[in-house]
């Protein structure tokens, strides 16, 4: 970002008018705003650029994160279609732990321990059900944690720096005033300023607004993912239990009876 790289560079070269050639760039006039700019505006500047850093940090975190769960999530879901016992499973899926299906089979391979010890069918399969969307609901709260923090940067970041704006608009009248003439070297230095304010708010918030729609996406994929996942898991269970062998006369016939009914 050019108003970040000069606002840095104000921060650290030592001579500012020694440092910029004759023909003065694009950076180093930015540099020169900045340097001439009000206490309002060049605090409006570093609050921005805090912000800027927050979001961007937030958003490589989360996209890292992120991509991590995906990876996991796939080879976990291989590791499942290719097992024939859960208990195989549960054995190996913390080598799996960074992905959310993780939660969601625990989950549901708790409870169903704690039902009828892994054997057989479900005595309550709505708490199975009722397992899975708790784990997935949790898996998504803890994927959203900062995520309101981009939002907010997102939707306050053009208002900090309109603020700015209009602080500048204020010298701009008041210098004009000041020089009782109107001349562009009265109003320069406020319509400078707020110009800077003005791009800087844009600056922050076009990059948080795209990155937090891009990650809201990949958390509504990834709670699609959970839900049929869960499903996927809830009908092995069914099926599992259906083939298994009886361990006695009474529970061949109730089976009987519920596959006909």
């Amino acid at each position: 970002m050019v108003w970040t790289l000069s606002l840095a560079l104000y921060f650290f070269q030592e001579d500012p008018s020694a440092a910029a050639p004759p023909a003065a760039s694009n950076t180093s006039a930015l540099v020169e705003m900045i340097h001439n700019s009000g206490p309002v505006a060049f605090a409006v500047l570093v609050i921005l650029l805090l912000a800027s850093i927050f979001s961007w940090a937030i958003m490589f975190s989360k996209w890292s994160s992120f991509s991590r769960a995906h990876t996991q999530s796939q080879r976990f879901v291989r590791a499942f279609r290719k097992s024939t016992r859960l208990s195989e499973i549960a054995a190996v899926a913390d080598q799996f732990r960074p992905s959310p299906l993780v939660a969601v089979f625990t989950e549901i391979h708790d409870e169903y321990q704690r039902q009828n010890g892994g054997r057989g069918l479900p005595r309550n399969p709505v708490a199975l059900e009722r397992a899975a969307q708790t784990a997935s609901s949790e898996a998504l709260t803890a994927m959203e944690s900062r995520m309101t923090w981009l939002a907010t940067i997102a939707a306050i970041a053009p208002f900090i720096g309109l603020f700015g704006t209009v602080m500048g608009i204020i010298d701009a009248f008041h210098g004009l005033g000041t020089a009782g003439a109107a001349t562009l070297r009265a109003v320069a230095p406020g319509i400078s300023e707020a110009l800077i304010t003005t791009a800087a708010g844009l600056v922050v918030a076009i990059p948080a607004v795209v990155g937090y729609n891009q990650l809201t996406a990949r958390l509504r994929e990834f709670g699609a993912r959970m839900d049929d996942f869960g499903r996927e898991l809830l009908n092995a269970i069914e099926n599992a239990a259906m083939i298994s062998p009886p361990s006695s006369p009474q529970p061949q016939a109730e089976e009987v009876r519920r596959r006909t009914f």
